[in-house]
């Protein structure tokens, strides 16, 4: 069965932490897992923020080698969405745009980057594995959004659609998959595949001006 890439990055969108399993240091031969939160980058990757005193940390900086786990909400595990990412988790340098992005998603974050021990990891995925529902899995090849826009782009368009947001709402990032606020607290995601960045932004003007505090949020995908 062939089951769209899409849905994959729609859940990894949608998903505010997963698990993490690395290659013990501690007991080598034996996986380690760990449980993080993360925020998707504008291609739909994973990118962390972990201490250096951590034990996946020091896993990741001996072997890179790694997988990580996300799943939806579900009253039924078996069937509950879920996605398995495996590739290599390394250290990055994230520029000024990409850093603002994370800490919209995740403010409290600044606290720890002040600590200055921390330090932000992203998962290149190899290769995903999604179980989107009964007998509906298989192995995907992981892709980008048809366009990626320019992080300083990005960040530029959610602070003029953030003038418009109401009370008790967040522009946190748009991105090549739709757009995501954060309402009353609580992370809401609009998927709406438009072919670029200005178009999206329009369509995000949009959904701003009707948007009724908390009668218009839309459930999770």
């Amino acid at each position: 069965m062939k089951i769209p890439y899409a849905e994959a990055r729609a859940l990894l969108r949608e998903t505010r932490h997963g698990a993490l399993g690395t290659h013990s240091q501690t007991h080598p031969g034996f996986p380690f897992v760990s449980i993080l939160p993360y925020v998707a980058d504008l291609r739909g990757w994973p990118v962390f923020l972990v201490s250096g005193l951590a034990e996946h940390t020091r896993n990741l900086r001996a072997d890179p080698r790694a997988s990580f786990m996300v799943a939806g909400v579900g009253e039924d595990v078996l069937t509950t969405p879920r996605v398995s990412l495996v590739g290599e988790v390394r250290e990055v340098a994230l520029d000024a745009a990409a850093q603002a992005r994370y800490l919209r998603y995740r403010p409290e974050a600044a606290e720890y980057l002040a600590l200055g021990d921390f330090r932000f990891f992203a998962l290149e995925p190899l290769a995903v594995r999604l179980v989107s529902g009964f007998a509906r899995m298989g192995w995907l090849n992981p892709e980008r959004p048809a366009w990626v826009p320019e992080g300083a782009e990005e960040g530029a368009a959610v602070a003029r659609l953030q003038r418009l947001a109401p009370p008790g709402v967040s522009v946190l990032g748009l991105d090549g998959d739709g757009l995501d606020l954060q309402v009353l607290g609580q992370l809401r995601r609009w998927h709406l595949a438009l072919p670029d960045l200005a178009a999206l932004e329009y369509e995000a003007e949009a959904v701003l001006r009707q948007l009724t505090v908390p009668d218009a949020m839309p459930p999770l995908a």
